[in-house]
């Protein structure tokens, strides 16, 4: 099967079938909708995103890090001179 005819299968799937269900709650970021998820939606959302998270290089995962740290200086007030 070519990946455009598969694409095309996929996206005519109901959000109602099992697989639509799984993809929806993988998908989710909307907190009031993540409060009211089931354990087990919870499960299998916990699941993905770890599985995910596994897949990040060290390196991306470091960038990741160095940003936050700067983000988190900058509205600190910034370095002071000395200071590291």
């Amino acid at each position: 099967m070519k990946w455009d005819e598969f694409c095309a299968l996929l996206s005519g799937l109901s959000a109602d079938s099992p697989l639509g269900r799984i993809v929806r709650i993988r998908a989710e970021n909307d907190p009031k909708m993540l409060e009211k998820f089931t354990p087990h939606q919870r499960k299998i959302r916990s699941e993905w995103r770890n599985r995910t998270a596994l897949k990040v290089s060290e390196k991306s995962r470091d960038n990741i890090l160095e940003e936050l740290k700067n983000f988190f200086i900058s509205i600190a007030g910034g370095v002071k001179n000395g200071e590291q």
